[in-house]
This record gives C-alpha cells, sequence and structure tokens, in this order.
C-alpha cells in the first residue's frame, strides 16, 4: 500500500519545513524539521504560524499535534545573540505564535522526541498538553547558564502551569534538566510516548470534539489570561523591563556608593589603629 500524502507541506526558510499528516481522523500532526536543532527563527515561527491558520479555517475542527522530524531535539530554543539583534523579533515573530498556540480553538498537544530547551520549553508549555519520549532528552530553562532574563511571558506560563512553586523556583533558578519520566511526576508532562500513545491519548480523553462548541479557545484565553495579557501587551512590557534595567543600574549605584563610604570609613578607622 503506498504512503498516504501529506496534507500539506509548508517551506522554512532557508532550509526546512513543516509536514502536516493526518494520523487518524481529525488528528493533525505538524512534524517540522529545520536543522539541525529546529531554532525559533522568525521564519520557523512564521511557518509553524501559518500551518496553524490553515488548520483552524481549511480543515474540520479536531486536535492538533506538534512534534519534531529531527528526534534529538523538539526544539533547542532561540538562536539569542540573533533574537535580541533582530528588531521586533519578540512582538511580531515569538509572541504572535505562542498566544496562537495558547487560545488556539482546538485541543493542542506538543509530542517531544528529544530534547526542549529554553524558548522549545516554553513553546511546548503554550500547547494543552505535553506528551514525551521517556527515553531521550531534557526539558530545560538554561538562560540562567547563558546569563538571558526570562521575560514577563516567559515566566508567566510556568507560573502558570507548573503545579509545584519549588518545581517553579528549581527551574528557573537551577536550570534544573528534567528527563521525562521527572517531568511526569512533577506534573507538566500529561504523557509519556510517541505518536501511537498521542493517538491514544486524545482517544481516552476524547479530544476530538472538545472543539465543537466554538468556545474552546475563548475558555483558554481565560485560563491562562495572566500569559496571553503578557503577550498581548508585549511592546509595553518590554517598556517596563527597560525601566526595570535603569532603575537596578541606579540601585546599583547606591549600593556602590554606600559599600564605598563602609571601604573609606574602615580605612580611616584602620589608619588610625
Amino acid at each position: 500500500m503506498p504512503p498516504i500524502p501529506p496534507l500539506f507541506v509548508l517551506p522554512i526558510t532557508p532550509a526546512g519545513r513543516i509536514t502536516c499528516t493526518q494520523p487518524s481522523a481529525r488528528i493533525y500532526l505538524l512534524t517540522f524539521d529545520s536543522p539541525p536543532d529546529n531554532r525559533m527563527t522568525p521564519a520557523f515561527c512564521a511557518t509553524l504560524l501559518l500551518a496553524l491558520d490553515i488548520l483552524d479555517h481549511r480543515f474540520p475542527k479536531g486536535v492538533v499535534i506538534t512534534t519534531s522530524g529531527i528526534q534529538k531535539f523538539y526544539s533547542n530554543g532561540l538562536d539569542y545573540d540573533s533574537a535580541i539583534k533582530t528588531k521586533g523579533f519578540f512582538e511580531d515573530s515569538l509572541y504572535p505564535l505562542w498566544r496562537r498556540l495558547l487560545t488556539y480553538p482546538m485541543p493542542t498537544i506538543a509530542l517531544i522526541p528529544g530534547h526542549a530547551f529554553a524558548a522549545g520549553f516554553m513553546t511546548a508549555m503554550m500547547h494543552d498538553y505535553r506528551l514525551m519520549n521517556p527515553h531521550r532528552g531534557y526539558l530545560c530553562l538554561n538562560e540562567l547558564n547563558f546569563g538571558a532574563p526570562l521575560k514577563p511571558p516567559m515566566a508567566s506560563i510556568f507560573r502558570q502551569k507548573v503545579p509545584n512553586p519549588n518545581t517553579f523556583q528549581t527551574m528557573i533558578l537551577e536550570s534544573k534538566r528534567y528527563g521525562a519520566l521527572e517531568a511526569f511526576k512533577e506534573g507538566f508532562l500529561d504523557g509519556l510516548g510517541g505518536v501511537d500513545d498521542v493517538v491514544a491519548f486524545v482517544n481516552e480523553l476524547r479530544l476530538v470534539d472538545r472543539a465543537s462548541s466554538g468556545v474552546y479557545g475563548q475558555l483558554k484565553g481565560e485560563m491562562w489570561g495572566e500569559t496571553v495579557g503578557y503577550l498581548e501587551n508585549s511592546r509595553g512590557g518590554e517598556e517596563r523591563a527597560e525601566s526595570e534595567v535603569n532603575e537596578q543600574e541606579a540601585r546599583k549605584g547606591v549600593e556602590l556608593k554606600r559599600v564605598e563610604e563602609w571601604e573609606a570609613k574602615t580605612k580611616t578607622a584602620k589608619s588610625k589603629l
């Protein structure tokens, strides 16, 4: 029997693609393949956003699964240096994709075959559910390791979706790497396995018909309102973040002045001995 052709294929410039297949009726599988590790570039974000739009407006409502054709990685996150140098990247590329996923009018599932780091992990968290290969890969927020602050929606999604506040702290302040079994135990994975297991998960929870009433996306928008608000008002958030940096620098100046005054007093006191 010849293989079933994909529903559609979208190129990712300059190299890569997103392929949409249908492993079961009204279950849509978006497989992205952007070598070497599915970095979340403007082209990647725009192409995935287009794929979501096509499914929403041209196919019957069902369930959308995203996964990687590169088995080692779901996504290795941003090309950070490029992202911070690209004007409007967060507001015009990354955040619109995240908002679309977070409020998508069908159930969404991230099927994670390997590593999901930083923004790749965040993207998985924007889905309704997450299942992961139990034998390969880690989930990790490694911003601490490369000196990147968390922007408001980045912290917010974990604050809203990670059940244990101690786990939330460990994720961020220790950059802990979570394997699938531990992540499932901590409650931010919903299951383990591959495509067949995801299809079984969909059928068990009867997710295919969840979008039929037309309010699925609106309900999610209310549930995750804190993060949605940050994503929608990101330009104001960036201004606040810049203001906070300036205030931090001002506080640092005051703190250094206190230290210098103490050092001067200590030096004077020692010289009198």
